[in-house]
């Protein structure tokens, strides 16, 4: 046939009587293509793993054969990011209608049932929830490593004292172990709060139809457990309008990142030239400019800034959904969630910093010493010295401790050199008699002394921190067995 008289190629078949044109090249460019690319790129073996969840179950109620199933998934395997994005522009730029297509067109004969009593309203709710459930595990994941990392560096450093800090002052001796310990059960009070997350939202919207149920007799909980859900969402309306669980995710991580933000100011604090109790190998550190002696730690700044976008994130996805009725939406659906891989990506980012940080970071005892053995950090144990071993009543015993420490310092005394009438004079000047000041002052301002000398659990004694670092690592390996069931279940929804 001459090319004159050749049929042309025809148009695809419509996708719906009541549109007849196709979006416009603005509405392309700038929603739909892009919207199209972030499910490729995101949602695609989630898209695949429905589909082959409701062929199985279409074989269950007879819609389709097994032979005619077989065949359905062996085009969805078949499927790829290039082939998709190849067909976008004949499909409405739609995941739902462009994976429709590409096994229609495989199929050696049509088969008339299969997508028969459908709606992208659930199919799309379940792809983003699948998303977002997997990627809640390897954010998981991710932190638990951190946890790990943040356990092993304190368990090196429980017996070097160091000034710990209220009100930016310098108060009592601790270390950095102690200070570290306080870390892991900040990684492990959000690992726990993540796992409730994670329960919560573990309910399959599948087989809410559009927004009011379906017509045929689709067994949502099987769709549940072919896609490795804990449960159905009960309300079909819910199943397709709620989109809570990006506020609840995002919360979380907004929740953890200003927390995280507080270790991350004080390894600011004390990498600084003001402190110097820390270091960083040279290929974590940065130079400047202009002035040759300065050795600067970007990687800190880099990741409390990144912490920061956590909050913003969560407050994204908090405009995104108020005031919006409650039912399926775009808006609600696509632009409130938008940013959410972003959220997923940050906070596994400044993890993976935060870890390396951990990692290689160096503690300078020897500097850290010296800082306690500058202050006058014994003052709370003068003060019950003088209340248990003299009697003195606790006010006035702490009247009694400060007046000595300001006539040491203007003595210029340090604080290990004791002066037993300085103390003598500033009861004398309360009304107050000691019977021996020697004893009282005996061993109070020992650095050493300070960090063994409480009793409590939880305290900065050395062994306390040795049994708490022992009771977190019992817990980090429940957690980690935890997580790792909800992995394998989030595994099954990648497929």
């Amino acid at each position: 046939m001459s090319e004159s008289t050749s049929v042309p190629p025809q148009p695809p078949s419509p996708l719906s009587g009541r549109v007849g044109d196709g979006p416009s090249r603005l509405l392309r460019t700038e929603v739909l293509d892009p919207q199209f690319r972030h499910e490729v790129e995101n949602l695609l073996p989630h898209y695949i793993a429905i589909e082959k969840a409701l062929t199985a179950e279409a074989v269950r109620m007879r819609l389709l054969s097994a032979e005619q199933a077989h065949g359905v998934e062996a085009l969805l395997d078949s499927v790829t990011r290039e082939t998709m994005l190849a067909r976008r522009q004949e499909n409405m730029s739609d995941m739902a209608f462009t994976l429709e297509r590409h096994v229609e067109d495989g199929l050696p004969a049509p088969i008339p049932a299969w997508h028969v009593d459908r709606s992208r309203n659930d199919y799309q709710a379940c792809a983003q929830l699948l998303f977002g459930r997997a990627r809640l595990v390897d954010t998981a994941e991710r932190l638990l490593e951190f946890g790990r990392s943040a356990h092993r560096l304190a368990g090196r450093h429980t017996e070097q004292p160091m000034p710990g800090h209220t009100h930016l002052q310098a108060a009592q001796v601790v270390s950095p172990g102690f200070y570290l310990a306080a870390l892991c059960e900040q990684v492990q009070h959000s690992l726990r709060r993540l796992l409730t997350t994670y329960d919560g939202i573990d309910a399959c919207p599948l087989g809410a139809g559009a927004m009011s149920g379906q017509e045929l007799a689709w067994d949502r909980e099987r769709l549940a457990r072919l896609l490795g859900f804990r449960r159905v969402q009960q309300s079909a309306l819910t199943s397709v309008a709620y989109r809570g669980w990006t506020m609840e995710i995002t919360a979380e991580f907004a929740i953890l990142g200003v927390a995280l933000s507080r270790f991350v100011t004080d390894l600011m604090a004390w990498s600084s030239s003001a402190y110097g109790y820390l270091d960083l190998p040279d290929e974590l550190s940065g130079i400047s400019s202009a002035m040759p002696q300065k050795k600067n730690f970007p990687v800190l700044e880099r990741i409390r800034g990144r912490l920061a976008h956590l909050s913003s994130f969560h407050l994204d996805t908090v405009l995104g959904q108020r005031n919006t009725s409650f039912s399926n939406s775009v808006e609600v659906s696509k632009e409130a969630s938008r940013h959410l891989p972003q959220a997923f990506d940050t906070l596994e980012s400044a993890l993976r910093l935060f870890d390396t940080v951990l990692v290689h970071l160096r503690f300078d005892s020897e500097r850290m010493r010296h800082a306690c053995e500058r202050e006058f950090l014994g003052g709370f144990g003068l003060a019950n010295k003088l209340t248990l071993v003299e009697g003195v009543p606790w006010r006035r015993a702490q009247v009694i401790a400060g007046r000595y420490i300001v006539a040491a310092m203007a003595a210029g005394l340090a604080p290990a050199r004791t002066e037993p009438d300085l103390l003598d004079k500033a009861a004398a000047e309360c009304g107050v008699g000691l019977s021996d000041s020697h004893a009282v002052l005996k061993d109070v301002f020992d650095v050493h002394r300070a960090l063994w000398s409480t009793s409590t659990s939880g305290s900065t004694h050395p062994q306390a921190v040795a049994d708490l670092l022992d009771s977190q690592a019992e817990e980090m390996e429940r957690l980690t067995g935890e997580w790792a069931r909800r992995a394998r279940a989030a595994r099954i929804g990648r497929r």
